[in-house]
């Protein structure tokens, strides 16, 4: 019995710093999702997220249960505690889960939708969505083309309305201290090189990744505690369980 109070003071504590990552993770994957929403078909993309940032805001409440319990136990707060448990690890399972799929799910998509939004740019001037969205992402990740700044040789200086006929690449390829960069595949030094797929990829597995492994982490924390409050709960009178 001490040990479990011990344990459940110490978890109390932890539950408020865990709180905070797990709610870090869940506003990236909802700000990722915000800045290249136009890439990811999928428009549940931030539902992890949204799962991750509720947990966290249970989890505060839980923490402070869980060190009042361990300081004097209460019929009443222990049966609050653990259906604050309960809550938390359905909606932490389930952001791990969709946080997994997602990376097995993105990367095929990815790969075909910014295939299709290079070769269907429109021009250095062009107003379209598609258009709008290949240029951010090349600026915000410093990128160029989809596995590298060759994808761009496939669009015509007609389909472009260039007045000639020279190759080049989107002005969102220039590196941001050349600022007379035209996109003239003449001068490499001043486009970023590096695909954006790659880079995209590499992000959007780190982000989940943190997500999935933070609601494994927690959930085992939340079962010590469960399994703490239960053995606290078991030296209350038996007819104490009735408000359950």
């Amino acid at each position: 019995r001490p040990f479990a109070r011990s344990l459940l003071w110490l978890l109390g504590f932890i539950f408020w710093g865990a709180a905070a990552a797990l709610a870090f993770g869940g506003i990236i994957v909802i700000v990722m999702y915000a800045n290249y929403r136009y890439l990811f078909q999928e428009s549940f993309l931030s539902l992890p997220g949204w799962l991750a940032v509720a947990a966290a805001l249970i989890l505060l409440p839980t923490g402070v249960l869980a060190i009042s319990i361990s300081a004097k136990s209460s019929r009443y707060q222990q049966g609050a505690l653990m259906y604050l448990l309960l809550v938390i690890l359905c909606l932490e399972i389930s952001s791990a889960v969709l946080a997994q799929f997602y990376v097995v799910r993105m990367a095929s998509e990815l790969k075909n939708t910014m295939g299709y939004l290079v070769y269907q740019y429109n021009g250095i001037h062009s107003q379209g969505p598609g258009s709008r969205a290949v240029d951010a992402v090349q600026r915000k990740l410093q990128c160029c083309g989809v596995q590298n700044y060759t994808d761009w040789l496939k669009a015509t200086a007609a389909s472009w309305h260039l007045p000639d006929e020279k190759a080049h690449v989107p002005e969102s390829c220039c590196k941001e201290k050349y600022s007379h960069c035209r996109g003239d595949l003449d001068h490499l030094e001043q486009l970023f090189q590096e695909g954006c797929l790659k880079k995209l990829e590499d992000w959007l597995h780190f982000v989940m990744l943190y997500l999935f492994w933070c609601c494994t982490v927690l959930s085992t924390l939340e079962l010590l505690a469960g399994v703490s409050n239960g053995i606290l709960m078991r030296y209350q009178p038996l007819h104490d369980f009735r408000f359950l």
